[in-house]
C-alpha cells in the first residue's frame, strides 16, 4: 500500500574503494539502467543498490502488514454485511501484498525472519500514516480515498522500476490498491448523499484529522530527502515526492467537491501561473515525531506485531515440522 519510507532511511555509508573489475561492471550496471534495461535477481547489481532496494521493499511489505491493524479494527463494527465483506477483502489484499513484496526482497538475499526482525527491534521504519487513530467508520472511507489514493500515486511509477522483481509486484499491487481508493470513495458518498447530517459531520471531521498525514505520506521534501536522487538516477523511483505530492492534491481537490467536503487548508487554491494547486505549509516537525517512534499509536502498532508474531510461533513450527516430514519420506521413496 505504501512507500513512504524508502525516503526515511539514513543516508548510505560512503562505498570501499572498487577494484577496475568493479568499476566495469558497474559501468556495464549503469549502461543497463540508462538503456531502460531491467535488472533481475541473478543480474550483477552494485551493493549500493541491492541494500537501497532491500531497505525500500522490506519497508514497504512492514506497511502494508501494520496497515492492516487500524481497518481490521473495523471489520466487526462496519454499518452493513456488504461493507464488512467489502473491508475483510481488502485487509485480506493488505495481506497478499505484504506476502509479494517480502518476497522480491527475498530476492535481494535478505531473508523474511530478518526483515520482520528489523521491524520489531524498531530498527526498520514502516509508514508514518498507520500511527494514527481510526476514530470512526468515516475514517476507513477516507484511509481509502486518501490513503491509498496516495499509494496509488506513488505505487503506479514503481510498475516501472528498474528491478524487475519489484516492478512486477507492483503491477498487481496497484490494480488492487485501485478498487481499495474507489471503495472508500464510494463509502464517503453514500454517507455524504444519503446519510445523516451527523454522518456528513463524522466524514469532514475524518477528512480533517487524515488530510495533512496523506501529504507527508510522499516523504519528505526533495530538498531534505537523503535518497531521492540516487534511487531516481537508477531508476528505482521515477517521479520526486514533491512531484508526486502535487498531483495527489491537485487531484484531491475535485474529487473533494464531488464529495462535498472542503479539506481543511485555507491556502489551498488554484494558481492559473503554475496549472497546479497552492497548499500550505506541511508540519514536518510531526512527520519526523511519528517517524521517530512518537506519534499516536506507533507503540500499540508495533506491539500489536510482535504479539501476532509471537503467538503464531506453534503454526510455523508446525508448518516446519511438516515439511522435514514430507522431505523424509521422499527420500525413503
Amino acid at each position: 500500500m505504501y512507500t513512504q519510507a524508502m525516503d526515511t532511511g539514513p543516508k548510505e555509508e560512503r562505498q570501499p574503494l572498487r577494484s577496475a573489475d568493479d568499476a566495469a561492471l558497474e559501468q556495464r550496471f549503469e549502461d543497463r539502467i540508462e538503456g531502460g534495461d531491467f535488472i533481475e535477481a541473478k543480474d550483477w547489481m552494485p551493493e549500493h543498490y541491492r541494500r537501497t532496494l532491500v531497505r525500500q521493499i522490506s519497508q514497504h511489505a512492514h506497511s502494508e502488514i501494520v496497515g492492516m491493524l487500524p481497518e481490521g479494527n473495523w471489520v466487526t463494527r462496519a454499518p452493513t454485511l456488504k461493507r464488512k465483506a467489502i473491508l475483510l477483502a481488502k485487509v485480506q489484499d493488505e495481506a497478499g501484498h505484504g506476502l509479494y513484496l517480502y518476497a522480491a526482497a527475498e530476492t535481494l538475499g535478505t531473508s523474511r525472519d530478518q526483515m520482520v526482525d528489523a521491524l520489531h527491534s524498531g530498527r526498520a521504519k514502516y509508514s508514518s500514516i498507520f500511527n494514527y487513530p481510526t476514530l470512526s467508520w468515516a475514517d476507513i472511507g477516507v484511509i481509502g480515498w486518501l490513503v491509498d489514493g496516495a499509494a496509488i500515486m506513488n505505487q503506479v511509477p514503481l510498475t516501472r522500476c528498474s528491478y524487475a522483481p519489484y516492478a512486477r509486484a507492483m503491477v498487481r499491487i496497484c490494480r488492487e490498491e485501485s478498487f481499495h481508493q474507489r471503495q472508500g470513495y464510494d463509502a464517503l458518498l453514500t454517507m455524504m448523499e444519503q446519510g445523516t447530517e451527523g454522518q456528513r459531520a463524522m466524514v469532514q471531521d475524518a477528512v480533517d484529522r487524515w488530510w495533512w498525514p496523506s501529504l507527508m505520506m510522499f516523504g519528505p521534501p526533495d530538498e531534505e530527502s537523503p535518497n531521492t536522487a540516487q534511487s531516481m538516477r537508477w531508476g528505482i523511483k521515477r517521479i520526486s515526492n514533491d512531484d508526486l505530492r502535487q498531483k495527489f492534491v491537485d487531484a484531491a481537490v475535485a474529487q473533494a467537491q464531488v464529495l462535498g467536503v472542503t479539506l481543511p487548508d485555507p491556502l489551498l487554491r488554484w494558481n492559473a501561473e503554475r496549472g497546479h494547486h497552492d497548499f500550505g505549509a506541511i508540519d514536518w516537525a510531526e512527520f519526523w515525531r511519528v517517524v521517530g517512534g512518537h506519534g499516536p499509536c506507533n507503540k500499540e502498532r508495533l506491539a500489536a506485531r510482535v504479539k501476532a508474531w509471537d503467538d503464531g510461533t506453534w503454526v510455523r513450527e508446525a508448518a516446519l515440522a511438516h515439511a522435514r516430514k514430507q522431505a523424509t519420506k521422499e527420500r525413503a521413496a
